[in-house]
């Protein structure tokens, strides 16, 4: 679990500058075209990841059970998920999905992810994975409400990025749901 706790100290910590400290990010940023910042950033937050992968691993070897959802919940963790694919590919696809989600469709879908998994799943290490994730995610939109809007690279805005966002979404949840969630988790998700 310290592992776990680590990379998601490290991982949310690199992505909470904004929140915390946002002109010093500012000014990281602005330095040397960004790319010591980038790079940074980049190295901090692959760190975290890979402790986050490797601690929640570690930790669903030994599960502590924290309670047992209803059957239930499972359905609802699927339905949950239905959005965030398409709402993670409108954050670089700008359009009415996008405004709609407050300029922040990627946290929006953060958000729903982690509250799913929190629903649908029952060991302490879920808990903590997903509740941490949450509770960022949380704190972030609220900041960024409050922060100027940063150009995110992405394609123009367009007619038709709506329904590109929508229906590769669609059949990327598909193929997570279908294969690659049991592939690399080790949950298949509809079975």
């Amino acid at each position: 679990m310290t592992e776990l706790i680590a990379g998601l100290v490290l991982f949310l910590g690199m992505h909470s500058t904004s929140i915390v400290a946002p002109a010093l990010r500012d000014r990281l940023a602005a330095r040397g075209r960004g790319i010591p910042w980038r790079l940074a950033y980049s190295l901090v937050s692959i760190a975290g990841f890979v402790l986050i992968v490797r601690g929640y691993a570690d930790a669903r070897l030994s599960p502590e059970l924290l309670y047992s959802p209803p059957g239930w919940t499972r359905h609802l963790l699927a339905t949950l998920m239905l959005p965030v694919f398409p709402l993670l590919l409108a954050a670089y696809l700008p359009g009415r999905i996008k405004a709609a989600a407050g300029g922040h469709p990627m946290l929006v879908a953060t958000k729903l992810w982690a509250v799913g998994h929190l629903l649908g799943t029952t060991t302490v290490a879920d808990a903590v994975l997903f509740g941490s994730i949450l509770a960022w995610a949380v704190a972030d939109f609220i900041s960024a409400r409050r922060r100027a809007p940063r150009a995110i690279p992405g394609a123009p805005p367009a007619r038709w990025n709506d329904a590109i966002a929508v229906l590769l979404g669609l059949a990327l949840y598909g193929g997570f749901a279908g294969f690659l969630h049991l592939k690399w988790i080790g949950i298949a998700p509809f079975g």
